[in-house]
């Protein structure tokens, strides 16, 4: 795979969690890789499209409420050797829950 050029505003932090997903979705099977106040990273054996809009779910501490937010496929690059895919969604509005517990979690 060819160097891609880093266009991320900011840090992003590790998080190496499965996502819960129906079986046989296009979410089976995914794993995120990295999250930032206005966007997350996953590794999914299934090829998103850019500008697909998803929904997501995110609870950012043991038994905190979640956040419900609209995401934004940015980027799509096919992992080499490999039959996965790495995918970076921007969130682009929060649905439900509080905005600033996005804030207050990355400060």
């Amino acid at each position: 795979m060819a160097a891609v050029k880093d266009k991320r505003s900011e840090d992003r932090l590790d998080c190496f969690v499965p996502v819960e997903g129906k079986a046989g979705s296009v979410f089976d099977r995914t794993q995120t890789v990295d999250i930032s106040r206005n966007g997350i990273g996953f590794v999914s054996p299934h090829p998103h499209q850019v500008n697909e809009k998803v929904a997501i779910e995110i609870q950012l501490k043991p038994n905190a409420e979640s956040v419900l937010v609209l995401g934004v496929v940015k980027w799509v690059r096919q992992l080499s050797d490999s039959k996965n895919y790495r995918i970076g969604l921007n969130f682009a509005e929060v649905l439900s829950g509080s905005p600033t517990r996005l804030d207050r979690y990355f400060c």
